[in-house]
């Protein structure tokens, strides 16, 4: 997240209360996980498949009370699943494999039949950006081509092609393809489709490729027309993205491990209230056996318990125990204690109500923004349960890396932008059924409005989406998605290819936060600053984790120094403005410390975080600390990231003692 100045408050002493009352003595928790992992799953094609298919701080606001509070409904039910963990998988590094996919960037490195096949010209539009690949559509005998020499990396399990396809025709037949495009890699065909697939805007379309791992060859579209009556095939936003497969690192203390949520919700008309079920599937890392599991209802602190906008009821799989934290943690039994190795399965009917106000779970009108509302699994490890306070200068959210699947039932009129990669389907009258899949993400988070869209690809692949509140001037939304398309490959340069496929930035002036980051989604203001600070959270807490309520630096900083470098700052001459406001003051402390300070919290964490890392960078060298960077966001790419193994790998990569280093500096741990 990154604070807005104008909004900065002190925090209250209620709030410190709250935060003392609510921790839980640590037990400890031991031994190798193995992580099971699963692909993404890739969205059916459509046509006729021929071959492979598919700086000052935020405000803070008095915790709610926290009674003892039991849940109607609730009973011990379903069986306990037992397996072995899958072993860990090679490393995989994702990667985006075709380049100007959107055509944004002139012809190179595609090969056209003729100048007149990558163009803007009016006649057709682009599905992002003004620029689109259009082949035939002349009436007459004719063939146009397009192609692209790709090399697809091996050491990824999982492969997949997508493109944007919109055809239309003055062919009146409803039975015979005169006209046809060809898609192909290589020397297989992977679909055909015709004038009898025409359609109104871009279908996308999805296709497994994972056959031609460590294989160059030439992705190519050919299309065709016969004597007469012009059909078009036109080509936009075209991306081979290695992703998915990668399984987090080994981690010899945090369980539960590799959960899998699947979740079904039906919205009311105005989108702020949805109803329906989820259910969690989770692996027992640790050697010591898994009797509970703790659900985080993170936006209970934006009500009461008597009140509370994030209702559980009907547990199966479990029994539920009575809220705590301020109703943000309820406590489920499992039907049988879990051996290493072994998974369950809970399920529960799930309430979420969207309160007023332009917040990272509220609404500013008819624009919903549904943040942290999906109860996930809190995390247990070496020092405990984590069952950390709701913090509104920062975040609480440690999770671990995570599959969501979740159908979103809404009206037509409401678009909905979502973690993940997302497919709409007619639902009953009126309303449409948003589909979004996400792999090893630590959160979801969606919204839902009359929003303002436009669309466009980075240079490196990566399909960004720009939603816009009313009020948004398109000057504004337009420059927010060039500042996404720069900031996301900046980041991918040097940290690695971004993960999770399309990129979603919802934009509203009201936000009184600033920005919020969350896997593939983020909110924020008007800012170019901002949004390139948000879009590095997708690498520093999502594909990087860390426990964000102890470790706040470990996100804040890395994110706010990695903007630094998006923007060509280099952070000269920082630390002799640095002035400590007492002993106890460290760039490390937590959102404990923080929310009892929290009008020094963005100057520290965010400012002075920053300034350290850029004085690592002088110290040890550029090119080190580049490589030091991209090392650890690889050993570290979905596992978690600790204060302690960052300083060692940074030890690692100089020979220059960094002892009186982080002791100037205040990084401890």
């Amino acid at each position: 997240m990154r604070p807005t100045p104008r909004k900065a408050l002190a925090a209250s002493a209620l709030t410190l209360a709250a935060m003392a009352a609510f921790s839980l003595p640590a037990t400890s928790a031991a031994a190798a996980p193995a992580a099971a992992s699963s692909a993404r799953a890739a969205s059916a094609s459509s046509g006729t498949p021929l071959g492979a298919g598919a700086a000052a701080a935020a405000a803070s606001r008095k915790a709610a009370p926290a009674p003892a509070s039991a849940l109607g409904g609730s009973a011990a039910a379903g069986g306990v699943a037992s397996g072995k963990a899958a072993p860990a998988a090679a490393v995989c590094t994702p990667a985006h494999v075709v380049a100007n996919g959107g055509f944004e960037n002139g012809v190179s490195p595609w090969t056209q039949s003729s100048t007149s096949v990558i163009t803007s010209r009016t006649g057709q539009t682009a599905h992002g950006g003004t620029a689109f690949a259009w082949l035939d559509g002349v009436g007459g005998t004719h063939t146009d081509s397009l192609s692209q020499s790709i090399t697809i990396p091996s050491g990824c399990a999982a492969a997949t092609l997508t493109f944007w396809l919109h055809i239309d025709t003055a062919e009146t037949t409803s039975s015979t393809a005169y006209d046809k495009l060809t898609a192909r890699i290589g020397t297989t065909t992977l679909a055909t489709y015709s004038n009898l697939d025409k359609n109104t805007g871009y279908v996308r379309k999805s296709f497994d490729v994972s056959a031609f791992a460590g294989q160059t060859v030439s992705l190519a579209f050919t299309g065709t027309e016969d004597s007469s009556l012009q059909s078009s095939f036109v080509l936009d936003d075209i991306a081979l993205d290695t992703s998915g497969d990668t399984v987090p690192p080994a981690d010899s203390t945090r369980t539960p491990a590799a959960p899998s949520y699947t979740v079904a919700l039906t919205g009311n008309t105005a989108g702020t209230v949805w109803t329906g079920h989820e259910s969690a599937t989770f692996t027992n890392a640790s050697s010591a056996p898994l009797s509970e599991v703790y659900l985080r209802l993170w936006d209970n602190y934006h009500g009461t318990c008597s009140a509370m906008p994030i209702t559980v009821g009907n547990v199966t799989g479990g029994t539920a125990g009575a809220l705590s934290v301020a109703c943000t943690a309820l406590q489920i039994t499992l039907a049988a204690p879990l051996a290493q190795g072994q998974s369950a399965t809970i399920g529960f009917d799930l309430g979420i109500t969207v309160p007023s106000g332009a917040d990272r779970f509220g609404h500013d009108g008819a624009f919903n923004f549904i943040g942290n509302a999906l109860p996930v699994l809190a995390v247990k490890d070496g020092a405990g349960w984590h069952l950390d306070p709701y913090t509104n200068n920062g975040e609480s959210f440690y999770s671990m890396a995570a599959d969501f699947k979740v159908t979103l039932d809404h009206p037509t009129s409401l678009l909905v932008p979502a973690t993940g990669t997302s497919v709409d389907a007619a639902g009953s009258s009126g309303r449409t059924v948003t589909t979004a899949t996400a792999s090893k993400v630590r959160d979801f988070a969606w919204a839902a409005g009359p929003f303002s869209k436009i669309s466009g690809t980075s240079a490196a692949g990566t399909a960004i989406n720009v939603y816009s509140v009313s009020g948004i001037s398109s000057a504004d939304a337009q420059s927010m998605l060039s500042t996404a398309k720069t900031a996301v490959d900046a980041h991918a340069a040097r940290f690695g290819a971004y993960p999770y496929g399309e990129l979603d930035a919802v934009i509203d002036n009201n936000y009184w936060f600033g920005g919020m980051e969350y896997p593939g989604f983020v909110l924020d203001l008007v800012s170019t600053t901002a949004l390139t600070h948000e879009i590095g959270h997708q690498w520093w807490y999502g594909i990087v984790g860390d426990d964000e309520y102890n470790s706040p630096w470990l996100d804040e900083s890395f994110t706010d120094y990695s903007t630094d470098l998006a923007q060509g700052k280099t952070g000269s001459g920082c630390w002799s403005s640095v002035s400590w406001a007492s002993s106890a003051e460290k760039i490390t402390d937590s959102m404990a410390y923080w929310d009892a300070h929290s009008s020094r919290y963005s100057t520290v964490v965010y400012g002075y975080g920053k300034c350290a890392l850029h004085d690592l960078r002088r110290l040890i060298g550029d090119t080190a600390m580049a490589k030091l960077l991209k090392d650890y966001a690889t050993s570290h790419w979905y596992g978690v990231s600790t204060t302690a193994e960052f300083k060692a790998a940074a030890q690692a990569a100089t020979t220059t003692d960094l002892t009186s280093f982080w002791t100037t500096h205040r990084i401890d741990g």
